[in-house]
């Protein structure tokens, strides 16, 4: 017989957004004046190791009472004695505005005058970095499955809060400390917690509804700088790129990559393999290349779990016997599959 832990997924709304952040690094950030580089080698100094989660954004912070915060938030870091603000989180900077930022018009000196620029003007290039939300450590796991299933990809955790339950991510917070959680974060706890999820983890991806199969695409002839402006207007990290299926084709727009016959080389062009291998500093000369993730619509969630937080990818591929895509699963998929699956147990 099998244990009623096994068979009872509920018992993890017990948890709160503290026990996902309990080991978790205080926040890695750069100021506002810091230039791209800076951001860029910031985000790599968490990236260097084997197997090590790759940092796609870091908070900008700034003297407080200068800068409307993204979205209009407000959140501060302040001293824990005297409550005074220290500094003012004002925005994300994500590898998408990144690489929106360097793929615009070319000019003289181009690289070098982009990777110069200041963080403060890249923040909102992209719909992702135009809002910025902290959650409470006390919010439900319930609750932070919500958020993180709708969009929000990551949010500031205050290590500090004073108050006792919120069900809903703030746009003002006042903390001497903060942490990021993450969409990877919260599906890294699922697996952690496989004895009360296995009833849900055992299913196939199919039988949860977590195969999206609205996969859009850029055909082989499109410009980097049109895929990147493509995939920023769609707050997509990642497209597939398709085999071109006419000349009269247009290679400026995202295209449906499930009805068309074959990928090309089976390489995603994703937002942060395409800065990493802009030549600004050494520590990435060596990156290896990553090879595409995929799974089977007979995967089951488990499965598709692990190769995700192994791999350190946000997305597998939802393959046929033939390597024909079928769609994909994302870790906003995810989330969302779990938590529906808890409300109806």
């Amino acid at each position: 017989m099998q244990s009623s832990n096994r068979l009872n997924p509920s018992r993890l709304i017990d948890f709160t957004v503290k026990d996902l952040t309990v080991d978790k690094l205080r926040l890695i950030e750069v100021p506002d004046n810091a230039t791209l580089a800076d951001a860029l080698n910031a985000m790599s100094l968490f990236c260097i190791k084997p197997m090590a989660n790759r940092v796609r954004a870091v908070p900008v912070a700034a003297v407080p009472g200068q800068w409307l915060g993204a979205g209009g938030s407000m959140i501060v870091e302040s001293d824990k004695e005297t409550g005074r603000a220290k500094k003012q989180y004002i925005g994300m900077v994500t590898m998408l505005d990144v690489v929106a930022h360097i793929a615009e018009e070319e000019e003289e000196n181009g690289l070098d005058k982009k990777m110069a620029a200041h963080v403060s003007s890249v923040i909102g290039h992209c719909p992702e970095g135009r809002s910025l939300w902290s959650l409470n450590p006390n919010t439900s796991i319930m609750d932070c499955m919500e958020i993180l299933s709708k969009g929000i990809h990551r949010v500031l955790v205050p290590l500090d809060s004073n108050v006792e339950n919120t069900s809903g991510p703030e746009l003002v917070e006042s903390a001497s400390a903060y942490t990021m959680l993450t969409q990877m974060d919260l599906v890294s706890f699922f697996l952690d917690q496989s004895s009360h999820l296995q009833a849900i983890l055992s299913c196939t991806v199919i039988d949860l509804s977590a195969v999206n199969d609205n996969v859009l695409a850029i055909t082989s002839k499109a410009r980097v700088k049109d895929a990147v402006k493509c995939m920023s207007m769609a707050m997509l990290n990642a497209v597939p790129i398709v085999e071109s299926s006419s000349d009269e084709e247009d290679h400026t727009q995202l295209v449906d990559g499930c009805h068309l016959a074959t990928l090309r080389s089976w390489l995603p062009l994703n937002a942060l393999e395409f800065a990493e291998n802009i030549p600004r500093t050494p520590l990435f000369a060596s990156a290896p290349a990553r090879e595409l993730v995929t799974c089977h619509v007979t995967s089951t969630l488990v499965q598709v779990i692990r190769m995700a937080t192994t791999r350190r990818v946000h997305r597998v591929w939802v393959v046929d016997k033939n390597d024909g895509l079928q769609g994909l699963v994302s870790l906003t998929d995810i989330i969302a599959a779990v938590r529906a699956a808890i409300s109806t147990s």
